[in-house]
């Protein structure tokens, strides 16, 4: 069974960091482009970062520019997303998905994780 499953996501306040993990369980991640994804109360779900299978390219919303770092350990089955500088509208389910295009569109990807809360508050 393929399965991706999201951690790290906590309360920080504001201008702090989180690292958020993404391990897959049932398949390798080896021959996919992985997204994250983030839901906050009342809004769309909306892409954050992505990355290609090759870890060479990397793609990031305009509001993390800077600030978010997408990396991936294929020998480790995993994906990470370092989160630095984290402001309040930063709080959101954090998801990670599969795909084979780096659009960061939701519909573009696949077999969802649960999910991990990020809050980012004082």
């Amino acid at each position: 069974q393929l399965q991706l499953v999201e951690s790290g996501g906590g309360l920080v306040q504001p201008g702090g960091s989180l690292r958020l993990s993404c391990a897959a369980s049932g398949f390798t991640l080896d021959y996919y482009a992985i997204g994250w994804f983030r839901h906050a109360p009342g809004k769309e779900r909306e892409g954050v970062s992505c990355i290609s299978s090759s870890g060479g390219t990397t793609n990031y919303a305009d509001s993390v520019k800077g600030r978010f770092t997408i990396s991936r350990e294929n020998a480790k089955n995993t994906v990470y997303l370092q989160m630095n500088s984290l402001k309040p509208e930063d709080t959101a389910v954090y998801y990670c998905a599969v795909g084979f295009r780096m659009t960061m569109r939701p519909g573009d990807f696949s077999s969802w994780g649960q999910g991990t809360q990020v809050t980012v508050s004082s």
